[in-house]
């Protein structure tokens, strides 16, 4: 079973966490192949891609400047459309 993910909760866990504008972090576990698919998200991003020990996937870490809470939710929502994403 999976747990729904609660927006407003995560919200207000950055803006008690993160003082805004700041460098946020980002961490996604994906098929390989698709990381070109998470680059366009934040494009001119510092991004670090590791392969998976059999090659199915790799771990993408981008690093972004971000304005709001609201701006990071929003890439967390649209990296869910990308088929196969596990944000962290």
């Amino acid at each position: 079973m999976q747990k729904k993910f609660d927006k407003e909760s995560f919200k207000e866990k950055l803006e008690a966490q993160t003082n805004f504008p700041s460098i946020y972090m980002f961490k996604f576990i994906l098929p390989n192949g698709r990381q070109d698919e998470i680059a366009a998200l934040l494009p001119n991003c510092d991004m670090t891609v590791k392969e998976s020990t059999k090659g199915t996937y790799v771990s993408a870490t981008i690093k972004a400047m971000m304005p709001s809470s609201d701006a990071v939710l929003e890439v967390y929502e649209r990296a869910s459309s990308i088929e196969g994403v596990i944000s962290l």
